[in-house]
């Protein structure tokens, strides 16, 4: 993300904030449903074609002898997903070990890409097409910074709550329960009194776990992707150039707790969402 100092970066000498809302414009494609993020898209597909291919090309290679460094460290992550999988959901694990491992390495290479210095894509698109093509080519490199990609993750989440929860109730235990609990009645009239709140609460709860998901991770993000544009402009002058290199390096070494911690907790709440769809109240 490194400017060269007083030019204003890419902006054209726009300063700070025409840079800053530059980075923070989608590549939108209007379609009959709507604005589409093509970057996000185009960016969360290839990286989970890239850490789908690395899980497979490991257990491809997988050996009962002495694994390779790469082949170590995906059996590192493999069992830990598995543990925290075990611990939470007690049921049987033959998808949810599987989808746990696909949401923690998927969210934690679209996190990575806030690694990647902010004005890398501007630099290879004005050595390729010319600072002009440059300026007027938006790009955002973290998916998980569109509040799109992460309440599609969550909404895929919810859908599966809903799943668990009728193929362990059956569809009609699951809809009774919508009405039943949480407060419970004995007479026909309490339980006709008590079956509104019932659903209103139930839906509270529901709705709830994928707006959580959802904020909790793009939150996190996108104001980790502002603060490192917000160091960007530290770069404009001789004078913050140095204390912002070390500001800089700082924040990334930050970061990179949050990058898995963020995949961590997206991934545990999954599985908690879905072992408790399983309980009956």
């Amino acid at each position: 993300m490194i400017l060269e100092p007083g030019n204003g970066g890419e902006s054209g000498g726009g300063g700070l904030t025409e840079y800053i809302v530059h980075h923070l414009t989608h590549n939108v494609k209007q379609t009959a449903l709507g604005p589409f993020h093509v970057d996000s898209w185009l960016i969360a597909l290839i990286l989970g074609a890239l850490a789908s291919l690395l899980l497979w090309s490991q257990a491809r290679k997988a050996t009962a002898g002495v694994p390779g460094k790469m082949q170590a460290f995906v059996e590192i992550v493999v069992e830990f997903v598995d543990g925290q999988v075990r611990d939470a959901f007690h049921g049987d694990r033959k998808f949810i070990a599987p989808l746990a491992l696909t949401i923690f390495v998927w969210v934690v290479f679209m996190n990575t890409m806030d690694l990647i210095p902010l004005d890398l894509p501007s630099a290879l698109i004005t050595a390729s097409a010319g600072q002009e093509t440059a300026h007027h080519t938006f790009l955002r490199m973290v998916p998980t910074a569109d509040v799109n990609t992460t309440f599609a993750m969550s909404v895929t989440v919810l859908l599966l709550i809903i799943f668990y929860s009728i193929k362990a109730k059956g569809f009609g235990g699951f809809t009774k329960e919508l009405f039943t609990a949480p407060f419970h009645a004995n007479g026909m009239f309490a339980k006709i009194v008590l079956a509104l709140p019932n659903f209103f609460l139930n839906m509270v709860e529901l709705l709830s776990k994928p707006v959580s998901l959802g904020m909790r991770l793009f939150g996190n993000m996108y104001a980790g992707e502002l603060i490192f544009m917000l160091i960007a402009g530290l770069f404009m002058s001789w004078v913050t150039f140095l204390p912002a290199v070390f500001i800089n390096a700082g924040w990334a070494i930050f970061h990179i707790l949050i990058i898995l911690l963020q995949a961590f907790i997206f991934m545990v709440l999954t599985v908690v969402y879905l072992a408790m769809a399983q309980e009956h109240h």
